[in-house]
C-alpha cells in the first residue's frame, strides 16, 4: 500500500528533527490521507486522496 495520493501524486517527504539542543534525527512526514469513494471513468471506486485534494473540489464524490 503506498502513501501516495491518487490525484495530485503527493506523498511522503524526509527530513530531520531538530532539537533544543540541535541533536538531528531523521523523520518522515506522511501526507494526511483519506479514503474516498469517488467517481473514476464513470466508476465508484474506493481512492486514496490527500484532504487538500478533497478540499479544494479536485475529487467528484460518488452520492
Amino acid at each position: 500500500m503506498s502513501r501516495k495520493c491518487e490525484i495530485c501524486g503527493k506523498g511522503p517527504s524526509t527530513g530531520n528533527n531538530v532539537s533544543h539542543a540541535n541533536n538531528k534525527t531523521r523523520t518522515t512526514w506522511y501526507p494526511n490521507l483519506q479514503k474516498v469513494k469517488a467517481l473514476r471513468n464513470g466508476t465508484v471506486r474506493t481512492i486514496k486522496v490527500c484532504t487538500r485534494c478533497i478540499r479544494s473540489g479536485a475529487v467528484v464524490k460518488a452520492v
